[in-house]
């Protein structure tokens, strides 16, 4: 009984082993075909990276897009439900019952500070506050998040109102998004002030939520105000362009006045939005984070902004001497337009006896020398420039009788607005100078100092 017993015992663990192995077998086909399908997908996706690129390269064949395109978005600091006035949250239960409501933004009064008589604004950001804050799907986390800052944002530290039962309905029924009609100007036209700009409608039980995006779509004012000021500038070069340059040549005012106010910027953000403003009017800027975000997110990867090797002081001061430093910026340089900053030690040396040291290997490799003065009075500063560059380089006559500089050209960068670039520009014809000599570069002229 005994040696039956062992045997059927042998028996079972065998055929328990059995079946293990039959479980192992199975999970390695399991395995197996998962790998396989693994294979194909990964051949799939490389497959469509393939048709993508193919589809890039026939419609911009001289372009390389990034592998990461800027999509316009980036990480919010607070839910949605809070990017408003505390105020506005409080409306909902003011207004009266309607069926339909519908409020409207507008630039009230002219651009101030350009002292001309004309009443226009060029509109410009809608599209920035549309994609990055108001098209984009509130959850139930959202309302939660805002509920829990409403509970103590009244006085004492009190619960605050705010239509949560309405958010929630419209991210149950809405698929999250914020049920209002918007309608706005196309942006980059050129309108009279009073003329609305924007619209906000909103219907049945949202319509008292009408005005509750009007913040962040106010907005706008401010890209709005630089792609102004920067249109009032093209005009003054433009002007100038007539009265002293060949029509031939006139394609060089995109280039006229360069975007320098980066730095001066309070963050990155407002650069984008303020530096893509000026891209309306110019081509020429420094700051680089809106040329890319105009190339890249508005306009389908064809460049837009462009700019040109520059030294600046520290590099200037680096060097032994001035000469040693212009020369090493030639020898890299020097087969096109770069631009030189002149006043590191001694403008009125840097000019008179440092440029002509240089002017005949700039001559040698062909390119253009842009001089920068830095600092002093930027009228005499440019004049000194322009003097100092036709002594060195000569100059030719055009058409319209006015001189244009050989392989030199001069921009001013600072103390930069509308009035300098106005009187500078009157200064330079005067002295017989085509205003195509002269490039301009503003910077927080340009992009801060301004208020709506």
């Amino acid at each position: 009984g005994k040696h039956k017993h062992k045997e059927m015992a042998v028996s079972m663990d065998k055929g328990k082993a059995t079946m293990l192995l039959d479980e192992c077998d199975d999970l390695a086909r399991q395995l197996e075909d998962m790998r396989k399908e693994k294979e194909l997908l990964t051949k799939e996706v490389e497959d469509l990276k393939r048709q993508r690129d193919a589809c890039k390269t026939a419609q911009y064949p001289d372009l390389r897009f990034p592998d990461e395109m800027v999509n316009g978005r980036r990480a919010l600091e607070c839910p949605i439900g809070v990017m408003t006035d505390s105020y506005k949250a409080t409306h909902c239960w003011m207004y009266p019952e309607a069926k339909r409501m519908t409020a409207y933004g507008e630039f009230r009064a002219p651009y101030k500070g350009v002292g001309v008589d004309d009443d226009r604004f060029v509109f410009f950001g809608m599209r920035h506050c549309i994609e990055n804050v108001v098209n984009r799907r509130w959850t139930v986390q959202d309302v939660e998040a805002a509920e829990s800052f409403y509970s103590t944002h009244n006085a004492g530290a009190t619960p605050y109102p705010f239509p949560k039962d309405l958010f929630l309905k419209f991210v149950r029924e809405n698929d999250g998004y914020f049920p209002v009609t918007i309608e706005a100007l196309p942006e980059g036209t050129v309108a009279h002030v009073r003329t609305p700009a924007f619209t906000i409608t909103a219907e049945d039980e949202y319509a008292r939520l009408v005005t509750f995006l009007e913040t962040v779509l106010d907005q706008v004012w401010y890209p709005s105000c630089v792609a102004t000021l920067s249109r009032f500038v093209r005009d003054v070069i433009e002007d100038a362009f007539r009265k002293s340059v060949d029509e031939e040549l006139h394609w060089l005012v995109d280039s006229r006045l360069h975007d320098f106010g980066f730095r001066g910027c309070t963050c990155v953000e407002q650069s984008v939005i303020g530096g893509a403003a000026h891209l309306l009017n110019f081509d020429g800027s420094d700051t680089m984070s809106a040329c890319y975000h105009v190339q890249y997110h508005l306009n389908n990867g064809k460049p837009v902004g462009s700019s040109i090797p520059a030294s600046e002081h520290s590099v200037m001061t680096a060097w032994p001497d001035e000469e040693g430093a212009m020369k090493n910026e030639v020898e890299h340089y020097g087969h096109s337009l770069f631009a030189c900053v002149m006043d590191s030690y001694d403008y009125d040396n840097a000019l008179d006896v440092v440029l002509p040291r240089v002017a005949e290997q700039v001559k040698e490799k062909g390119g253009t020398i842009v001089l920068r003065p830095d600092s002093g009075e930027p009228l005499e500063q440019v004049l000194k420039a322009l003097t100092a560059a036709e002594r060195t380089f000569g100059v030719t006559v055009n058409k319209k009788g006015f001189k244009c500089l050989q392989n030199s050209a001069v921009i001013q960068g600072d103390g930069v607005d509308y009035a300098s670039i106005k009187s500078i520009l009157a200064a330079v014809l005067a002295h017989g100078y085509a205003a195509s000599n002269v490039a301009f570069g503003m910077g927080g002229g340009l992009l801060q100092k301004m208020n709506r």
